[in-house]
């Protein structure tokens, strides 16, 4: 699935991207090698980050 369409950046290009960089949704997109353009996937870029970086502190907690 598409979380941005002017970027056409992936939900699991997102996701990865969460788990290698820091920062908010626009940090990640520079990453990316991408800019916000409309703006309308930044909500949802941001819930899918603090999603995917609170998935891996889980299970980083369960290892240890």
């Amino acid at each position: 699935m598409y979380v941005c369409v002017c970027n056409a950046i992936r939900e699991s290009e997102l996701r990865e991207a969460a788990r290698r960089h820091d920062g908010d949704a626009d940090a990640v997109y520079e990453k990316l090698g991408c800019n916000p353009q409309c703006g309308s996937c930044l909500d949802e870029a941001a819930l899918i980050l603090i999603e995917e970086r609170g998935l891996g502190a889980e299970l980083a907690l369960s290892k240890g």
